[in-house]
């Protein structure tokens, strides 16, 4: 009687653990319908760690079977680095969904090898492969991120199981959608890339025309460090393998190490330049040139280490370069260096966004949107303020070099040695340069006249009111007559201050007019004459003209003739010609004065 006791509570164990054995091995289905076109399979998946990377598929269904697979642990479907391989498994069932092709998309583009099996309720296996180690043509759809069609008869189970083997890092965030939801959904998604890469594209020509123009080093280190950046999230995202490098698992690979250490390169170099680092930090600029060589002989090591070796060195390489580039900033922003304020507003968000990215990759904090794209939100971000803080740096460096321009004449020309002097001039100065700021884009800033650019927004202007009114208006163009002789003869510093004669006669001569007059290049000069028609405006030219014969230049000591050669042109207001045309005339007329012995006025 006791034996047949011990047997029967045997046999009830058994039958305990075969059925929780069976409840492991069977869980519940995902149920699909048609009020859940997609599904994120992270909550319901079961993985296995197969180490050695030996299980086929017999071997780990025979792992399920004895409740081996584990849920995913916070249902985060990021495991890090890891050695071998990963199965997932998970269990589906098309309830009412009319639609039974559905597409499983794998969410993260650089896993090397996947191995997909669609167990049917029939028993029939269904074997896909797909990854960055397969050509980009072999996939079911063209899409940057890995993708399986499935097959999901209406109320039947079907068992999905995954195998996946990477160097990188383990992520496996899957989804299923019917197609009509991938196709919206991956519309979303492109265009959100899209705008991002906008974004750069439009920062990128921008500064690439400041470049040009300025040939400033610190424009072209920005265009590299935007560049390479750019590079790397269009190889993280998988769109390198899908329009650069189809066909080359090789790039696929390496050019994710590659395109980190050209980008880290470029931050370490462009903050050198914008920090001023070589006149304001030697040590920091010693550092920096430091890990600048260390990423150049790590980018060349990536094509000859393995990739299991050179990612997780580059990937975790990205916090210690940040920080260093923080740390700089903050050291020159001690020292007084104020384009420093908008550089570490920008170097922060990067950080952030970026520091999130790594993250995930180490499995040091959950795959979700803000970690997988805060990088992009913090790169745009950190490049507009970026550019942003180039265009304050530039305006700096402009400003200091006028305020040394100007100290330097105001030496030679009142050779003030006292300190008192020294400071007072400073002070006027500063107060110069403040009104210079706000009057910058309107005037000269030898002779105090409007500039060309002002005079053709405001005569712009004045011809629209004389059309609207159907009033005259005309145009005088002069030029003062041999002025390159002056400027050989007596020197530059004589011939702007016949410039500042001239300007103050003409600009004299003209108020009672309401003449709108600027300097329109060199010893060139225009003005609006609004409600003048031709015969007044050349009483006017004569009289401005006679004006400059009487009013000789003065420099010093030196008593220096001036003339003027003067074209007039009233605009035809019923006509619409551009302002173009109507310069062009007036030029015309100006030549006529000048060909015809320059010292007069000519009109056409």
């Amino acid at each position: 009687m006791p034996g047949w006791r011990s047997r029967l509570i045997r046999l009830f164990l058994g039958l305990a653990a075969l059925l929780a054995g069976t409840a492991l091995a069977q869980p519940a289905p995902v149920q699909l319908s048609a009020s859940t076109p997609q599904v994120e399979l992270a909550p319901h998946t079961r993985f296995f760690h197969d180490q050695t990377g030996q299980a086929d598929l017999a071997a780990a269904r025979a792992r399920l079977a004895a409740g081996a697979f584990q849920p995913l642990p916070g249902d985060n479907p990021s495991f890090g680095f890891q050695d071998g391989a990963y199965w997932f498994h998970v269990r589906l069932s098309n309830q009412d969904h009319p639609e039974e092709k559905w597409l499983l998309v794998q969410e993260y583009a650089l896993s090397d090898r996947l191995d997909l099996y669609l167990i049917q309720a029939d028993g029939r296996v269904v074997h896909s492969a797909g990854g960055d180690h397969l050509p980009f043509d072999q996939r079911n759809i063209r899409y940057r991120q890995p993708n399986f069609w499935l097959h999901l008869p209406q109320g039947q189970v079907v068992d999905l199981m995954m195998r996946v083997q990477s160097e990188s890092s383990m992520q496996v965030p899957l989804r299923v959608y019917a197609p009509a939801a991938f196709i919206e959904q991956s519309r979303d998604a492109q265009f959100a890339i899209g705008l991002y890469y906008g974004i750069l594209l439009a920062l990128f020509i921008y500064n690439l025309v400041l470049w040009l123009t300025l040939r400033d080093a610190s424009y072209f280190w920005y265009l590299f460090h935007i560049s390479a950046f750019g590079l790397v999230l269009f190889t993280l995202n998988g769109l390198g393998f899908e329009y650069l490098w189809p066909r080359s698992a090789w790039l696929a690979d390496h050019m994710v190490p590659l395109s980190i250490c050209l980008a880290l390169i470029g931050m370490q170099q462009f903050a050198r330049i914008f920090l001023e680092l070589r006149q304001r930090w030697r040590f920091g600029d010693r550092v920096a040139l430091g890990i600048i060589g260390f990423f150049m002989l790590l980018g060349i090591a990536a094509t000859q280490l393995p990739y299991r070796t050179v990612v997780p060195l580059a990937s975790a390489a990205v916090f210690p370069n940040i920080c260093w580039i923080l740390v700089a900033t903050i050291v020159v922003l001690r020292r007084g260096y104020k384009p420093a304020k908008l550089f570490l507003l920008a170097w922060f968000l990067f950080l952030l966004g970026t520091g999130m990215f790594a993250a995930v990759a180490f499995n040091l904090l959950p795959k979700n949107f803000i970690t997988e794209y805060g990088v992009q939100i913090g790169s745009a971000l950190e490049m507009l303020l970026l550019s942003i803080a180039l265009g304050y740096r530039y305006a700096a460096l402009r400003n200091e070099n006028e305020r040394i321009v100007r100290e330097a004449r105001d030496q030679l020309e009142h050779k003030v040695a006292q300190r008192t002097s020294e400071l007072r001039s400073a002070l006027s100065q500063l107060e110069d340069a403040h009104h210079q700021l706000s009057e910058s884009n309107r005037h000269d800033g030898l002779t105090e006249l409007y500039n060309r650019t002002h005079f053709r927004e405001a005569f712009e202007h004045l011809l629209s009111e004389a059309r609207n009114s159907n009033r005259p208006i005309s145009l005088l163009m002069i030029d003062l007559d041999h002025f390159k002789r002056i400027n050989d003869r007596y020197g530059h510093l004589v011939g702007d201050d016949c410039l500042r004669g001239t300007s103050n006669t003409m600009a004299e001569v003209l108020a009672p007019y309401n003449a709108l007059l600027a300097r329109f290049g060199g010893e060139e000069f225009i003005a609006a004459l609004p409600g003048m028609d031709l015969h007044g405006a050349s009483a006017v030219a004569e009289e401005l003209r006679q004006a400059l014969n009487m009013r000789p230049c003065i420099s010093g000591d030196l008593v220096i003739p001036v003339s003027a050669s003067i074209g007039v042109h009233s605009v035809d207001v019923s006509a619409r010609n551009s302002i173009e045309s109507a310069l062009q005339v007036a030029d015309q007329a100006l030549y006529a004065a000048k060909a015809e012995g320059r010292d007069c006025v000519r009109t056409l």
